[in-house]
């Protein structure tokens, strides 16, 4: 991917933070709550968001989101309508 695309990723809040916070082994509702309160003051959250969104990113928190959570964005509850009979 060309930096130009990802540069923002220079302004992220999680820059200088372990990457085990936002891509762990053993994910706990204590480390994913540190993670997103890193992201929620970081300047390009929507940057990373619609990035992780837009490429599909299955592991790590991205903006704020976790996998489950970027899943039910990009598939919300219902968006399968049953098959025409």
């Amino acid at each position: 991917m060309p930096l130009g695309e990802i540069g923002w990723l220079r302004g992220g809040a999680c820059r200088s933070s372990d990457p085990e916070l936002f891509f762990p082994l053993a994910p706990s509702a204590t480390q994913e709550a540190r993670a997103k309160a890193i992201c929620a003051t970081c300047q390009v959250l929507t940057d990373c968001r619609s990035y992780a969104l837009s490429a599909g990113e299955a592991d790590g928190i991205w903006g704020g989101l976790t996998p489950e959570e970027r899943r039910r964005s990009r598939f919300p509850l219902g968006w399968r309508s049953p098959a025409a009979t």
